[in-house]
């Protein structure tokens, strides 16, 4: 049934709310292959960093050049094509380029299995990051366009179960592949290239990519929900000098700008609390390694199930606690945020000072309880005050913040094992710096947005949306 416009709509906005929405059946199996892909996607992260001790090794690296490759290896690609590939999300049907980005990311990973040296490996994360780089913005674009308004904190805390999944399934199997790869000689002489054991795990689990990249092209492209009288992103006169600004997003960045009181507190928070979020779970094996004696296998048969639990425990409460906010006040998404770094901010500390893995582990647990919660909360929040005809690059610039300043978390921690704290046996040390001085800071500026937030989502909703 179409949506009544209210008195004082604009017509392009009235013909946007008349348009009807598409079958909830078509929704849901594009919302099942983005599941899919996503948890490819962040399993192939996870196991990575579980093979973090082995690459150091390996490749006889400092924690400085660990934590590199951990993080920013994977981003620096993301600086140059994030934008530009979330431009294509906005001009072009958006199963085509999801489906790209999923291939490019499995062909690449399994090359990562091949790599004979540091440098080659890095190049390989480089690309990795270049890959699954359209995802988000792809995906939330998508999702937008096929659920009510109404549905998205409940289809966002959905697809939150493919990153849930996929760290506990790349903790466990990581940890498992490891203990069989044991069994395999060190080195195994492959043509002319020398592969270490480990490095079989990346090229195994680049392959199921390709499946999700198929998927992709079963999926009934929705038609995006512009007002009919939006003008077009790029003019089709346009000069191909305008034609190559478009694909930067600077018109994205004007738009956020205008907005900025709302926007940069909420980019601000999510880049720092990104520092701590993404760069502890880098550094989870060899801080349970170094400091308690724990193998790889020992600490995902614990850390797996626990994670899942924890996760999942996030995601349901998240949900029901946002949702109860969001019936009492229109900034209830930042707010209920706001409240849940606070959560986060106490258990990040806690981690590296407990005096047992069990506990430490707890502790990990509980900051991806708090992690989970707010999460949906956060995507839906951009969703909701973002500019439909350039939602996919507003949600790329906002993405880039938690890509970018969480690929860089790994080496901020590794930089201050190295140059802070000196001793690779105290990487306890490092991790609570870090938790200690980015995640207040975090804090802070979620509770900073909680009022501008709900004055925007205000305006909108006089304007009809």
């Amino acid at each position: 049934m179409a949506i009544a416009s209210t008195p004082g709509t604009p017509s392009g906005q009235k013909a946007t709310l008349d348009m009807p929405w598409p079958s909830e059946r078509a929704g849901s199996w594009a919302l099942f292959v983005i599941i899919f892909a996503t948890f490819l996607n962040f399993f192939d992260v996870t196991v990575f960093a579980m093979l973090a001790e082995r690459i150091k090794h390996s490749f006889e690296l400092s924690d400085s050049a660990l934590g590199f490759v951990l993080g920013p290896a994977s981003v620096v690609a993301f600086v140059f094509v994030g934008i530009p590939l979330s431009r294509l999300v906005d001009l072009y049907p958006r199963k085509y380029v999801l489906s790209g980005s999923i291939a490019v990311l499995g062909a690449i990973t399994a090359l990562g299995g091949i790599a004979q040296s540091f440098t080659q490996l890095v190049g390989s994360r480089l690309f990795v990051g270049a890959g699954g780089a359209a995802n988000g913005p792809g995906s939330y674009s998508m999702m937008a366009d096929y659920f009510r308004p109404m549905r998205i904190p409940l289809v966002f805390a959905l697809m939150q179960l493919s990153y849930i999944a996929a760290n506990a399934a790349g903790t466990w199997g990581g940890g498992f592949l490891l203990g069989f790869t044991d069994s395999l000689p060190e080195r195994t002489q492959f043509l002319s290239l020398t592969i270490f054991n480990w490095q079989w795990i990346l090229i195994g689990i680049g392959v199921p990519c390709l499946i999700a990249a198929l998927l992709f092209l079963t999926v009934k492209e929705p038609k995006r929900r512009n007002p009919p009288d939006a003008a077009p992103l790029i003019p089709d006169d346009a000069t191909f000098g305008q034609k190559l600004l478009g694909f930067t997003g600077l018109d994205a960045l004007k738009a956020i700008n205008v907005r900025g009181a709302v926007y940069w507190p909420l980019f601000a928070a999510l880049a720092m609390s990104a520092i701590e979020s993404q760069g502890l779970p880098a550094w989870r094996v060899p801080f349970l390694s170094r400091t308690f004696g724990w193998n790889e296998a020992e600490i995902g048969n614990f850390l797996a199930p626990v994670l899942l639990v924890a996760s999942l425990s996030g995601l349901v409460l998240g949900n029901i606690f946002v949702t109860w906010m969001n019936k009492r006040h229109k900034d209830g998404n930042i707010r209920a945020t706001a409240y849940i770094f606070t959560g986060t901010t106490i258990f990040a500390i806690g981690a590296p000072l407990m005096p047992s893995a069990e506990l430490a582990i707890a502790c990990m647990a509980m900051t991806s309880l708090f992690g989970l919660a707010g999460a949906p909360a956060q995507n839906a929040a951009i969703q909701r005050i973002a500019p439909n005809e350039m939602r996919g690059q507003v949600t790329a610039l906002y993405l880039f913040m938690y890509t970018f300043f969480g690929a860089m978390g790994s080496w901020v921690i590794g930089t201050v094992s190295d140059v802070i704290v000196g001793d690779p046996a105290k990487l306890w040390e490092a991790l609570l710096i870090v938790a200690a001085v980015f995640m207040p800071i975090a804090t802070f500026f979620m509770y900073r947005a909680i009022k501008p937030y709900g004055e925007e989502v205000a305006r909108l909703e006089a304007l009809g949306r």
